[in-house]
């Protein structure tokens, strides 16, 4: 294991910070794969998960098992780690300029198809080769400066030239999901299922250039700007993690999800050895254009009347809204058919909160696609 540290510019006299990163395997030897935990700091499941990742690969590695290489960023934002506002860790959001952490990452389509258009030819393999080294040299010749524009800059330089990046959140209660790129669920649908989610979210562009979108996205962006003269393969297959909730942070299920991961690399030729267990089936994916928010019309007190991942119908009751000082109670009927997966973690809100989401199976909306 090689460990690096990737230092930050100072935010004010007399600090500092810096990205740790460890590496697995010899740099530029195979496959690549890239793993980051914790973007949005204050989710916590990743973290553990990559504890549990470095103890397994470094296993492996003594074995010589890896057949390419792995990088690991266990904390990928001491930005927001940093960030506690009276005792409440707030890692979502930059303190200093109101932006969120994995939102607005680099955009390389044009800047990539720019330079490799006029070589470009009939050979898949020597066009993914030449786009990966105008990805690198895209990146390389941008310039930041200030410590959160360096961060994103520094986390897309360590993972856009990757076969596999994988970036690990999770929401405020959930059961486990997954977020991909449309034309890469066929590929995704092993680790979906490795995984045991419950509902995998596809779309093209969310609107709002997430990490993994970044990464991923430019590969069919130039399949489409070229057309079908020159073959350019989905060459990065990126997928948003989301490990179910803030407090899921247990051993069980850090260790069985490395596993599932694990698993995941050996199916793509990263590392040697026989599955853990047989892959499971994957479940239905659904589009992020369907997935249907309930949000607060009112402050009050949360009571939530159905278990997360139930299958519900348009109209169902999920939610008791309860003003306390009147006793007025508002019941917040399910939006769509579909999974009910993800809610709010406070019991008590304020007007405009997002309560709730559910899964359906028709695109619905349109714009950006991901909560603030």
């Amino acid at each position: 294991m090689e460990l690096i540290s990737i230092p930050l510019p100072s935010p004010a006299a007399g600090t500092s910070r810096a990205l740790s990163v460890l590496r697995f395997g010899k740099e530029g030897a195979g496959p690549k794969a890239y793993i980051q935990a914790s973007l949005h700091a204050d989710e916590l499941p990743g973290m553990l998960v990559a504890h549990h990742l470095r103890n397994q690969l470094t296993a492996l590695e003594q074995q010589d098992r890896l057949l390419g290489e792995v990088v690991l960023v266990p904390a990928a934002n001491p930005i927001g780690l940093a960030q506690t506002l009276l005792g409440s860790s707030q890692g979502r959001f930059d303190l200093r300029t109101g932006q969120n952490f994995n939102r607005t990452f680099h955009n390389l389509s044009g800047d990539v198809l720019s330079r490799v258009k006029a070589q470009l030819g009939p050979d898949a393999g020597a066009n993914q080769a030449l786009i990966r080294a105008a990805i690198r040299a895209s990146l390389m010749d941008q310039d930041a400066t200030d410590e959160l524009s360096v961060q994103r800059l520094a986390l897309m330089r360590l993972a856009a030239d990757a076969d596999v990046v994988l970036d690990l959140h999770c929401d405020c209660e959930s059961v486990l999901h997954i977020y991909t790129g449309t034309p890469l669920w066929e590929r995704v649908a092993p680790l979906a299922g490795l995984l045991d989610a419950r509902v995998a979210l596809l779309e093209t562009n969310s609107g709002d250039d997430p990490f993994d979108e970044a990464c991923s996205r430019i590969w069919w962006d130039l399949a489409a700007l070229v057309g079908e003269e020159f073959p350019i393969p989905l060459a990065c297959l990126a997928a948003t993690v989301e490990l179910r909730g803030f407090a899921d942070v247990n051993h069980a299920d850090a260790e069985r999800d490395a596993t599932a991961l694990l698993d995941f690399l050996r199916l793509q030729g990263i590392i040697a050895g026989p599955l853990s267990r047989a892959v499971p089936p994957a479940c239905e994916p659904t589009p992020l254009a369907g997935c249907m928010p309930l949000t607060a019309p009112t402050a009050g007190l949360v009571v939530y009347l159905r278990a997360l991942g139930d299958s519900v119908k348009a109209g169902d009751p999920l939610i008791d809204l309860i003003d306390p000082v009147s006793g007025n109670v508002q019941q917040l009927l399910a939006p769509v058919d579909g999974i009910y997966f993800a809610r709010e973690n406070r019991r008590y809100v304020s007007p405009g909160t997002r309560l709730s989401k559910v899964a359906g199976r028709q695109a619905v909306r349109s714009g950006p696609l991901l909560s603030a």
